[in-house]
């Protein structure tokens, strides 16, 4: 899912195992799509990531840096379905 999403401009999709990587792909990467792995984690722990990235806001500051050169590159190299 991710492999796919993340090939359409403006997609930030990111793949979570675990409450860390929830939060820190919102923090760090502005993530807007959750990918997870419904043979590798069980419902309860699927729940808890789910409700951590979504309670996680973007931390920005120097991390925009990394997101501005994500979208520049989108804008030059990749196509788009949108």
């Amino acid at each position: 899912m991710s492999i796919t999403a993340n090939k359409v401009r403006g997609i930030r999709c990111a793949l979570a195992h675990d409450t860390f990587s929830a939060k820190f792909t919102r923090l760090h990467n502005n993530s807007n799509v959750l990918a997870l792995g419904q043979r590798v984690l069980g419902h309860g722990l699927a729940k808890e990531i789910v409700k951590v990235w979504l309670e996680t806001e973007y931390e920005g500051r120097r991390h925009q840096r990394r997101i501005d050169k994500i979208a520049e590159y989108e804008k030059t190299l990749c196509t788009s379905v949108n």
